[in-house]
């Protein structure tokens, strides 16, 4: 049995500018965080000569070209799994469509799983552009590369998104103190609904390879202020980070009218004046996570408690994907 494991993430800055669309004419820069909710991968030796997928649903089948999670199917294909005897399985600490990035997660697990499968050694880098090179090439989804590289690198990690399709990495040296601050004063809130993110990913890209002049230079300025989070991170100044958090997911809200809501909004009013100093909703938009930076969290707590919902507590993991298990 092997048992593997992707932590899911939350970016703190730049996020939006690592898709192909944006880096290739105008180079991306995204700041991301792993944090410890994983998707597990579990892969088994099954019973009987047949392919076994268990995720959301149950899949039964004698060949890898059966296979109909996209994903499954074309990470046995790349790595030359070819079963019978195979019994793969899928657990996440959160579900899918929260804005945590679960897709890259799921895909660098699963990569890993397998590679550990055939007993091949398998880099980050070279296990994010595998990962990458399944989402965006063969299956062509509107996404962009930070998920798959902040699940196999972990930390908390700034990418450099290349006009020729490389990445720059580079973890961000904190201070112990800023990185515990960070920690402790980052809260997670789940607005209760989840979404699709490929509809406002598409209208994105779509806009950007269009070079509509409004996404660009709504791009350009994200990328602005994330480079700007870097450094008020660096310097200590999570004040200052906060600030640029809120003008962020003001600023992301312009990107598309599938970004935000009406009660999305309300809900982060309502935090701003129970001293949440910044924040915003957590991926794409239209659901998911508000990631909120307070310096008072019980007040804060209080209230969104009050308004139904639920926080996730959360820690940095600086592990990455990982093989948590092998028998």
């Amino acid at each position: 049995m092997i048992i593997t494991r992707s932590p899911l993430r939350i970016c703190l800055g730049g996020g939006g500018t690592d898709l192909p669309s944006y880096y290739r004419q105008h180079t991306g820069f995204v700041i991301s965080a792993a944090i410890n909710r994983y998707v597990y991968i579990t892969i088994n030796e099954a019973f009987r000569p047949r392919i076994l997928v268990k995720y959301s649903k149950f899949e039964e089948v004698d060949r890898v070209e059966e296979i109909q999670h996209p994903i499954i199917r074309e990470a046995l294909k790349l790595t030359g799994v070819t079963g019978p005897y195979l019994e793969i399985v899928s657990l996440s600490d959160i579900p899918a469509g929260t804005g945590m990035g679960s897709s890259g997660s799921f895909t660098t697990a699963l990569l890993s799983a397998l590679h550990t499968l055939k007993r091949d050694f398998i880099l980050p880098q070279d296990l994010a552009e595998q990962a990458c090179h399944i989402e965006l090439n063969l299956l062509n989804e509107p996404v962009g590369k930070q998920d798959q590289y902040i699940a196999a690198f972990g930390g908390i990690t700034c990418f450099q998104f290349l006009p020729d399709d490389r990445v720059v990495v580079e973890p961000l040296k904190l201070a112990g103190e800023t990185l515990a601050n960070l920690e402790d004063n980052l809260l997670l809130f789940f607005t209760g609904s989840s979404r699709n993110a490929s509809d406002i990913l598409r209208d994105q890209d779509s806009k950007t390879k269009q070079n509509n002049s409004e996404m660009i230079e709504n791009l350009h300025f994200t990328k602005e202020l994330g480079v700007k989070s870097r450094d008020a991170l660096v310097a200590g100044n999570l004040k200052r980070f906060a600030e640029l958090m809120n003008v962020h997911w003001e600023h992301k809200k312009k990107r598309s009218p599938g970004m935000s809501n009406g009660e999305i909004d309300r809900l982060y009013e309502l935090a701003r004046t129970n001293g949440a100093l910044g924040g915003k909703l957590i991926g794409a938009g239209g659901g998911g996570f508000l990631m909120l930076y307070t310096e008072e969290k019980t007040r804060l707590r209080a209230a969104m408690r009050a308004a139904g919902l639920r926080e996730v507590r959360m820690q940095f993991d600086f592990a990455g994907t990982s093989v948590v298990a092998h028998s």
